[in-house]
């Protein structure tokens, strides 16, 4: 899982430093009024890539920890949903998209607190 998460995490951040470069090269002109949105999901993109590279480092400390690995999962999940779908709605304009993010948010918490039971559980 290690290997997995760490290859995860850090493809997610190069993923996210390019939309960021990208939206602030190119987009900022062409969708002023809807950059905001689209750098919230960079934003929350890069914060959660460095949590799979945490992650990633806990496995290979932990062991098959599998509060830790559904953790993992979970903030994947939601770069996807919460990003995804903010990069949808700022590029698309279809408001389709709005509804997922709350799901992908969900998804961050989620992960969040599978991490912190995981933390409880150490001995």
């Amino acid at each position: 899982m290690m290997k997995l998460f760490l290859l995860i995490g850090s493809l997610n951040a190069f993923l996210s430093v390019a939309l960021g470069a990208f939206g602030a090269h190119y987009l900022k002109t062409k969708i002023p009024d809807k950059i905001d949105v689209f750098q919230t999901g960079v934003h929350y993109h890069m914060i959660h890539a460095i949590a799979l590279i945490a992650v990633a480092l806990l496995t290979d400390k932990l062991g098959n920890n599998s509060l830790v690995t559904a953790s993992g999962w979970a903030i994947f999940i939601g770069i996807i949903l919460f990003s995804g779908s903010l990069y949808g709605l700022s590029l698309t304009g279809i408001k389709a998209f709005g509804p997922i993010t709350p799901l992908g948010g969900l998804s961050f918490l989620v992960g969040w607190i599978l991490l912190a039971l995981a933390a409880l559980k150490l001995k």
